[in-house]
């Protein structure tokens, strides 16, 4: 059987398939980790407000940070791999193909040149916002008004806080909607 000699254009073409398809597998992970956080913040809700215990809300703030944090990564790994299509492989096999640079993977940067971009990225950092940042605060804040905060329970409740905080400024940062951030 004769030897097939691997080029450097089916390498990369292999490369761009593989990186694609994580592409897509992060995409669909990321976006389903909306609808659980929804679904976790309902039943925690429903079960605070059935047995009357506030104290039960103390569990959102570690669930949507942990959520949040996952989609938040899954979100940067995205738009890394959207990144390295635009900035390495497609000038790479564009260059290969003795092609003007921007024919290749078109659509890498057609949709990014939308007008509306700015204001996607701006609602979708506030809606980031309020699942993983906004509905654990309110939580915090029904349960400290609920009447029942306990010393251990206030000093875990405001830790809980800090981090929740921590977890929307990272969200602002890596939105990228002042200017720094994920392109």
């Amino acid at each position: 059987m004769p030897e097939q000699d691997v080029t450097v254009g089916q390498l990369l073409l292999v490369e761009y398939q593989s990186v694609k398809d994580e592409q897509k597998a992060r995409i669909g992970f990321r976006d389903n980790l909306l609808y659980v956080t929804l679904a976790v913040v309902a039943a925690v809700a429903a079960a605070s407000a059935q047995s009357g215990q506030t104290s039960m809300l103390l569990a959102l703030p570690p669930v949507c940070v942990v959520l949040g944090w996952t989609y938040l990564v899954n979100d940067v790994k995205i738009s890394a791999i959207g990144a390295h299509v635009r900035g390495d492989l497609g000038p790479r096999l564009a260059d290969l193909a003795q092609i003007e640079r921007s024919a290749a993977f078109g659509w890498e940067r057609a949709h990014r040149a939308d007008t509306r971009r700015t204001s996607r990225k701006t609602i979708q950092c506030g809606v980031d916002l309020l699942a993983f940042c906004a509905v654990p605060l309110a939580g915090l804040v029904v349960y400290w008004a609920g009447g029942q905060v306990g010393r251990g329970l206030l000093v875990l409740s405001v830790l809980e806080a800090l981090v929740v905080v921590g977890l929307a400024v990272q969200v602002v940062l890596y939105a990228g909607v002042f200017g720094s951030g994920r392109r």
